[in-house]
């Protein structure tokens, strides 16, 4: 029997058609800062994330997963170095407390201190008409400059798009509200659904290997970087072709949360997927980030609510997803 294969990417006229992204500025309450300095933190944490960080070029950011030994996702970041050589990992708030401590059992030796940066260096969104100028047609994700400001300097990453809404990530110590209308952070949470670039959170701390969330395809795992943890797992769900799960855009009538499990009307025994990420659409009901196994991605779904279920709808990626190596 034929592998099902994944929904394939939104067409333009698929993106235009849904709601779009307001221009604006919003302050990310969500997300926090794991800053690591000293003469190894490069090297430190390249040892410890999907991607490469010992090469890291100055106008470059990364999507990276932090694992376990079984290739299961503890965290998620997108982090960057700074002109001095220090690392920024911005990630998800609810996970930081506890990933700073499991990082800070592997520094043994290593000249690196890892600290909660969260309150010195808050975390913007910005959307739009909002976003920098970093380059010159600089519209790739995971380009990132130094920016000079009147409050100090200031670092911009390029992330995914909503849509065809433009967005980054800007990085400051102590920074004033930058220029803009303000957004929402509910609005902003909708727009990191519409990247479909995953974030993850703590309900769902060691529930998926990276590829289930599409990290292979954005930009998250680097197949040829030395080891790090659960690597041999990452790499075997890769070139094995053993991968049955992926992540998929979706619409839901009712209220939405991670951790939540999606259901099959053809088998409500058991659990089809989950809910990575979800958020209110402007549009009316929720939109989502769901993680699912192939097999069911053409079954008619529902979301488990404690006794009723409400019908989950997919929707085209943004993005084509990579085929196998």
């Amino acid at each position: 029997m034929s592998t099902p294969q994944p929904l394939s990417a939104a067409t333009p006229a698929d993106l235009t058609s849904r709601p779009t992204l307001p221009d604006g500025v919003a302050r990310l309450h969500h997300l926090g800062v794991i800053l690591i300095e000293g003469e190894d933190a490069g090297k430190f944490i390249h040892g410890q994330l999907t991607q490469d960080f010992s090469l890291i070029a100055p106008g470059e950011a990364r999507l990276a997963a932090f694992c376990n030994a079984k290739g299961r996702m503890l965290a998620s970041f997108v982090g960057f170095k700074n002109l001095q050589g220090d690392i920024f990992l911005v990630c998800s708030r609810d996970l930081l407390a506890g990933t700073l401590k499991r990082l800070a059992m592997f520094v043994m030796r290593a000249k690196a201190t890892l600290t909660d940066a969260s309150e010195a260096y808050p975390v913007w969104g910005l959307a739009g008409s909002a976003t920098k100028k970093i380059a010159v047609g600089a519209e790739q994700p995971w380009v990132k400059a130094e920016l000079d400001a009147e409050s100090g300097p200031q670092t911009v990453v390029q992330l995914y798009p909503a849509g065809a809404v433009a967005r980054q990530l800007l990085v400051a110590r102590h920074q004033d509200t930058p220029p803009g209308d303000p957004l929402s952070e509910s609005l902003w949470q909708w727009g990191e659904v519409q990247s479909g670039v995953a974030t993850l959170s703590a309900p769902l701390v060691e529930a998926f290997v990276p590829q289930m969330l599409n990290y292979e395809s954005v930009g998250g795992v680097n197949f040829k970087k030395g080891c790090y943890p659960g690597q041999e797992v990452v790499a075997r769900s890769q070139f094995r072709g053993t991968l049955k799960r992926r992540t998929f855009l979706a619409h839901c009538s009712s209220a939405l949360q991670a951790g939540q499990e999606i259901l099959a009307d053809s088998d409500p025994e058991q659990a089809a997927g989950r809910v990575v990420q979800a958020a209110p659409s402007p549009a009316g009901g929720y939109d989502a980030l769901v993680e699912l196994q192939l097999s069911y991605q053409d079954a008619a779904l529902s979301v488990d609510g404690g006794g009723a279920t409400s019908g989950l709808a997919l929707m085209p990626l943004p993005y084509a997803l990579l085929e196998d190596l």
